[in-house]
């Protein structure tokens, strides 16, 4: 059975930082349907909006190609119930939010201690190396 993940704000970051990286080879795979990539309207927004913080020389074409991208390969997630305010960032709650709409497995991060409740939603915390290795991406050796 194919792992469902909601991939936090800080991977998307990072992969876009560095075409190395195993955050970077986590969303060159999500067209494989290796994994379930789960996200929300609102967290698209916020991937938008830190894309344009970080990357303020990114051109419109790129940016929407890109979130186009991600947003085509996952399924999205309406948010029925809140459950604000349970983390110390409101953007991490969001994160939470679409992880439990969504029946998630994982939530991929490499702020593991910012959501420290997520086990109490039976959701885990990885991160790209992980998901990596557990689709068979990846040895643990490497």
């Amino acid at each position: 059975m194919k792992p469902r993940i909601v991939i936090d704000t800080n991977i998307i970051i990072s992969a876009l930082k560095s075409s190395h990286g195993a955050a970077n080879r986590l969303l060159s795979i999500i067209d494989e349907e290796k994994y379930i990539s789960c996200l929300s309207v609102p967290l698209v927004f916020e991937y938008e909006e830190v894309i344009r913080r970080i990357f303020p020389r990114m051109s419109e074409e790129i940016l929407n190609n890109f979130l186009d991208y991600i947003c085509n390969m996952s399924i999205t997630s309406p948010i029925y119930f809140l459950w604000r305010p349970m983390l110390r960032d409101a953007k991490d709650d969001m994160v939470l939010e679409v992880s439990v709409a969504s029946s998630a497995d994982f939530i991929v991060t490499y702020n593991v201690k910012d959501f420290f409740i997520a086990k109490d939603f039976g959701i885990k915390l990885a991160s790209p190396r992980d998901i990596l290795i557990l689709t068979g991406e990846k040895n643990e050796h490497d």
